[in-house]
């Protein structure tokens, strides 16, 4: 069954709008878990402009679920996840500039230093995932440092999914699912976990979460602007229902198959 990571980023964002003490991306972990978050994510950024130091330290503490650390390959933030050991890691490129995580690592340009940063954190006990396009040079150079799992950007089929006015069987859409397919297909032979996440909603994520092999759906923004609506348990409730539906038909299409 694919698990889902929900991201508590953003209960930070609207906390931090204010610089006070709530809402608590904490409170908020232990609510996705009542609603069967598998894990929780959350992006400690160079900026801090969103999760603090203290955010981590108490989401170890205090959650029962597994923690993913979205980090920069930075000596800072690799001391502070040997410190904190989160179940896993996941190393992810970072601008100032942008808004959110707008592409995958490139691993093939910067491939020394990313293999002396996985070292160290496997070194820790902690897993580490790369999240990395849907790109056949950048999975093979994961393997050659050593990852453990490829979490796969989804930002380019959301993004075609949209503007095409969600028909996931329209030519582009469907391209965007092959070359999705074919990476996760890659990262399995590799003998790597095949994640995937980014900008999948309550709309796009069935066609997703219908591939093969698939272990773990990292979620987040979508699923805190429902939680404003109808609270975070009731949210992930319902992004865990849409995943469950599209494995379990997927199961039974393979199955059908042979």
């Amino acid at each position: 069954m694919i698990e889902l990571g929900v991201n508590v980023d953003h209960i930070a964002t609207v906390r931090q709008a204010r610089r006070t003490w709530e809402p608590d991306p904490v409170w908020a972990a232990v609510e996705a878990h009542l609603g069967g978050a598998d894990g929780i994510t959350v992006h400690l950024r160079e900026d801090r402009r969103h999760i603090q130091d203290e955010d981590v330290r108490r989401l170890r503490e205090l959650t029962h679920i597994k923690l993913n650390l979205e980090m920069a390959a930075t000596p800072e933030m690799i001391k502070i996840a040997q410190r904190i050991r989160p179940e896993m890691a996941m190393l992810v490129p970072e601008g100032r500039h942008e808004i959110t995580t707008e592409g995958g690592l490139n691993i093939v340009a910067q491939e020394n230093m990313l293999r002396s940063a996985v070292a160290q954190l496997a070194d820790a006990g902690i897993v580490v995932s790369v999240f990395i396009d849907a790109d056949q040079a950048q999975i093979a150079a994961a393997h050659r440092i050593g990852a453990q799992v490829c979490e796969v950007h989804t930002g380019p089929y959301a993004a075609v999914f949209h503007s095409l006015g969600r028909d996931a069987d329209s030519p582009a859409v469907v391209s965007e699912l092959h070359k999705l397919r074919a990476a996760g297909q890659t990262i399995l032979a590799h003998g790597m976990r095949f994640n995937a996440g980014h900008a999948l909603n309550y709309f796009n994520v069935q066609p997703i979460a219908r591939l093969q092999g698939l272990r773990e759906l990292h979620i987040g923004h979508a699923i805190v602007s429902r939680a404003l609506f109808i609270g975070m348990r009731e949210a992930v409730r319902e992004m865990k229902r849409l995943i469950r539906e599209a494995a379990f038909a997927s199961s039974i299409h393979s199955s059908s198959a042979e």
